[in-house]
């Protein structure tokens, strides 16, 4: 279960539980995230580097196949590593996330952007974390023990790696160049609140190969803000395909 950007597995509480009926979960956390260290190699943020990483975490484990979760930019992972490793695949998961099939003008207008946010995100540390419009204190929606958390887990990002996230990862996570030939079943768990990523979750559903969508009462954060509905769609899932 890999979070989103500027959160953490604190993201995943209401959830655990649930899960553990039918899995065995395993939460992974962006690299100056949560617990994650921060490495000063860029090219360790590239969405490749990460799929190299989770396959280095199954084999660390010890299984020969598993389910994978990807929440918003983590979803840009999740979906990659089933197409670069179908074989250790069982399922995937993934949920709203405008990074991950972002179009070419909007990755564009990222990657033109990127320099000088991650600039000015090292030069102004947390303060400028702070202010990122997406950063978990503008949540509205979320339950307080949530959203407690992962402020609490916000005041330990680390600025370098928040940085070189927006340089080298969100330019490059979309996966609408794959999703056509995505091998193994899909889950959509989308939050229907979020009018932003409409236009998005139609193209996966069109495109998209070996795709479920599930429609929950959310916007983005939507295990959080429907932790029931989420459980219960992904243990269903998972049980189908087990």
């Amino acid at each position: 279960m890999l979070h989103g950007f500027l959160s953490s597995s604190a993201q995943w509480q209401d959830n655990l539980a649930a899960l553990q009926r039918v899995c065995k979960p395993v939460t992974i956390e962006l690299w100056g995230h949560g617990q994650s260290p921060a490495p000063t190699d860029a090219q360790s943020y590239a969405p490749e580097r990460y799929v190299e990483q989770l396959e280095a975490i199954r084999r660390e484990l010890g299984v020969a196949q598993w389910f994978l979760c990807g929440y918003s930019i983590g979803a840009g992972m999740t979906i990659r590593y089933a197409h670069c490793f179908p074989e250790h695949v069982v399922g995937h998961v993934f949920t709203n996330s405008s990074s991950g099939f972002a179009d070419e003008t909007l990755a564009a207008q990222w990657l033109a952007d990127s320099e000088a946010t991650a600039e000015a995100i090292i030069k102004g540390g947390g303060d400028a974390i702070r202010r990122i419009a997406v950063h978990p204190r503008f949540a509205k929606r979320l339950p307080k023990p949530v959203y407690d958390a992962l402020n609490a887990d916000a005041e330990h990002l680390v600025p370098l790696a928040v940085a070189n996230t927006l340089r080298y990862t969100t330019p490059y996570a979309s996966v609408r160049e794959i999703a056509p030939h995505n091998p193994k079943p899909a889950l959509l768990c989308h939050g229907a609140k979020e009018k932003r990523f409409f236009k998005s979750k139609s193209w996966a559903e069109q495109h998209m190969a070996n795709l479920t969508v599930v429609e929950l009462d959310a916007g983005h954060a939507v295990n959080m803000e429907d932790a029931e509905g989420f459980n219960t769609a992904l243990s269903a899932f998972i049980q189908q395909h087990q």
